[in-house]
């Protein structure tokens, strides 16, 4: 089974969020199930020197930007195929994968991701230059969502495709004059093509013109299925709702897994967790300026900072939630009135919150691994890995049931601890009172640290790893295309 993965950022050379994980390694754990994986991907500034990569075909000039070039390398820490869609004037420049350094959009995004679904395409028709064609074209989100529509355009002998949504509120939707001048025919301008709302939308094109659709969790399949969840999309989705599967992402437990973590002061497992984790609190609150206090809760987040992840909410409940004698230590970037404000609440209580605005891979494997909870309040959240990951170091999240977060975390309820299946804390409406109440008890419980324990270790065992996903992919590529491979 020959499958072409598309994606606009893989781990370790490009990340914004999850997206990047899940193009990272899904594919390794379905290269280990006996597919033959190659990864597409632009040439961001710096990538080709990272995966050694050189010129092996050129695409020619699709969009008057100049010529696209795919060279070719591996993916660093694996052994697996990377092909990247290199064109200066397109990739070549400072700044993020889809924003400025200042944080604006890119103003040429549409062309840029345009050319990256038409290079996805191109590389699957039975003349790639590369003289590989994949039975499947696996794109992701709405960057590589025109891929499907290219296809349909040019007709002839096709993979079958597949669309992975990874978060329905990122839609790629521009200007309708776009539409002749990346090469696509208005026939496909329609209400059942990629036309939404008088644009044309990338997210669409995927979601009606793909083989098959899947998202990043069961209980978000069924969520996008209505409104608000679906943003507009949700009678498209319920309408393809038998081709559309809620598949749960994984975690990497090579990289997240505090008895390996290469990032942590010390390493620790099932039966040292205790031990490793006071350890990794005192080193923690020691970087971070605050103080070594073990038996005050430390909570975290390690987040986008958006009214969608709910940081709003815990603005709101931290005068109560401090109150508790808790310390708080925060890890992310977003919206510049959320990250002032939490500037502002490190400024004025810096005994007991540490903010650092921006990203950081090492700290944030130090932060799972030293603190007491993850705070994860999120609106919607497709399927979130940080709450995975946080299971897996001992850190209890406390999380609102949606998405993949009522998929991943069963609330400690006097059953749930009964029967040890307890593994954090679950409120079910996205209020900031039932955020606090749930903080609160958290915060009682963690004055109990016999049954801490117990609910640290069942947390610790459960396995999201990607052999369940790879597994659930490698079916739905087959019956696709049953006799490939």
């Amino acid at each position: 089974m020959k499958v072409l993965f598309a994606s606009s950022e893989i781990y370790p050379l490009a990340k914004t969020g999850g997206l990047a994980d899940v193009a990272g390694a899904l594919p390794q754990a379905l290269r280990q199930g006996g597919c033959d994986v190659r990864l597409l991907m632009p040439a961001y500034r710096g990538i080709a020197a990272q995966a050694e990569a050189r010129a092996v075909a050129n695409l020619g000039d699709p969009f008057g930007r100049g010529d696209a070039e795919i060279l070719e390398g591996r993916l660093p820490g694996c052994d697996l195929p990377l092909w990247l869609l290199d064109n200066p004037a397109l990739f070549d420049r400072d700044g993020g994968p889809y924003q400025t350094a200042a944080g604006a959009d890119w103003p040429d995004n549409d062309v840029r991701f345009a050319l990256l679904s038409w290079a996805a395409a191109r590389l699957s028709q039975p003349g790639s230059p590369l003289g590989w064609q994949p039975d499947i074209l696996h794109c992701h989100d709405w960057q590589t969502g025109l891929a499907p529509a290219y296809l349909k355009a040019w007709g002839g002998p096709a993979p079958a495709t597949v669309f992975t949504i990874h978060n329905m509120a990122y839609q790629g939707n521009f200007a309708s004059d776009l539409v002749p001048r990346l090469g696509l025919p208005w026939e496909l301008y329609t209400l059942d093509g990629f036309e939404f709302w008088g644009h044309l939308s990338f997210l669409k094109a995927g979601l009606a013109l793909a083989d098959r659709l899947t998202t990043v969790s069961p209980t978000y399949a069924q969520e996008i299925q209505s409104a608000p969840n679906g943003f507009g999309m949700e009678g498209l989705l319920s309408w393809r709702g038998r081709e559309l599967s809620g598949i749960l992402n994984g975690a990497d437990y090579t990289i997240w897994d505090p008895s390996v973590d290469s990032h942590l002061p010390r390493r620790y497992g099932l039966e040292d967790f205790t031990e490793g984790k006071a350890a990794n609190k005192a080193a923690l609150q020691a970087e971070l300026g605050l103080p070594q206090r073990a038996g005050a809760p430390l909570l975290i987040v390690i987040s986008r900072l958006s009214d969608q992840k709910g940081m709003d909410l815990l603005l709101g409940i931290m005068p109560a939630v401090l109150g508790l004698g808790c310390q708080l230590a925060l890890l992310g970037t977003g919206d510049r009135r959320l990250e002032d404000a939490f500037r502002g609440l490190a400024e004025s209580h810096g005994d007991q919150v540490a903010v650092r605005i921006g990203y950081s891979e090492d700290l944030a494997h130090r932060m799972q691994a030293g603190a007491d909870m993850l705070l994860m309040p999120s609106r919607f959240e497709p399927c979130g890995l940080t709450q995975i990951y946080a299971l897996r170091y001992g850190t209890l999240p406390v999380v609102h049931r949606t998405g993949g977060l009522a998929d991943t975390v069963v609330d400690s309820t006097y059953d749930s601890m009964l029967h040890t299946q307890a593994t954090g804390f679950v409120f079910d409406q996205s209020l900031a009172s039932a955020f606090q109440w749930t903080i609160e008890r958290a915060a009682a419980l963690i004055r109990n640290p016999e049954q801490w324990r117990r609910i640290q270790a069942t947390a610790m065992r459960m396995a999201f790893g990607w052999d369940k996903a790879a597994a659930a992919y490698t079916d739905l590529y087959r019956a696709l295309r049953p006799h490939a491979g």
